[in-house]
């Protein structure tokens, strides 16, 4: 994986115009400090959890919601900086397992 580039005399090849956030940006990958392990809200607080409590709490709250409202209920927002494939599986996975067509992006900023 590429970390960074520079010009000759050190410059970065973008200048000042440099992305702030995205798939391709290494700073994104490199930057500290991050957070590198789930955190979930408990009395308030956030704290650490394993990827299992995570994903189970996150997995639960969706289907609760989608059983009492409805697949419309939920709704799914996708990045334009992500590859086609990625929003193409987002919206795949928002319309077959979620249930809904409300799904949308930051493309048109």
């Amino acid at each position: 994986m590429v970390e960074s580039a520079r010009r000759e005399n050190g410059e970065h090849p973008r200048g000042d115009r440099r992305k702030a956030r995205g798939i391709r940006n290494p700073g994104t990958v490199t930057k500290r400090p991050r957070i590198t392990t789930p955190m979930v809200r408990q009395d308030g607080a956030l704290r650490p959890a394993t990827w299992e409590e995570a994903l189970g709490r996150a997995a639960r709250g969706l289907a609760e919601v989608k059983a009492e409202h409805g697949g419309e209920a939920i709704g799914m927002f996708s990045c334009s900086k992500s590859t086609n494939e990625m929003n193409f599986a987002a919206q795949k996975f928002a319309r077959t397992v979620l249930g809904t067509n409300n799904i949308d992006s930051c493309n048109r900023t």
